[in-house]
């Protein structure tokens, strides 16, 4: 299995519980939390509309609810990213064990997360 994530994807599935936008939002994201745990599962990077995007009723021709806000998530994108090669593929499960080892406390996603919908919510975050 292939999916395609944002750079800040990698945070939200860490934490995610099951909260979203929509019925349909959850479901999918869901469903991309289980495929990412499963062994033998392939991710590629970007800073644009992702497998997660796919669902999001936020997302209008290929833009995050507008042009501002798509720059903040963009943001976010790059300040995960940064911290790894966007020009390959990982392993799933070996990306996720990176992400733990980058993203160690509430102030190395300081820019990334504080200003999120969700993070009062994120076990990821609450565990930092």
């Amino acid at each position: 299995m292939k999916l395609v994530l944002r750079g800040h994807h990698l945070l939200c599935l860490k934490g995610f519980q099951g909260y979203g936008y929509d019925e349909n939002f959850t479901r999918n994201m869901t469903e991309v939390n289980r495929l990412r745990k499963q062994p033998g599962t392939v991710i590629s990077l970007t800073s644009s509309p992702d497998d997660i995007c796919a669902e999001c009723p936020n997302l209008k021709d290929g833009l995050c609810e507008d042009e501002k806000q798509n720059k903040r998530i963009v943001h976010m994108d790059e300040e995960v990213l940064k911290h790894l090669d966007i020009s390959m593929e990982y392993d799933s499960v070996e990306l996720f064990e990176k992400i733990d080892e980058i993203f160690t406390s509430k102030k190395s996603v300081s820019e990334i997360c504080t200003n999120c919908l969700w993070h009062e919510q994120c076990l990821f975050y609450q565990k930092l």
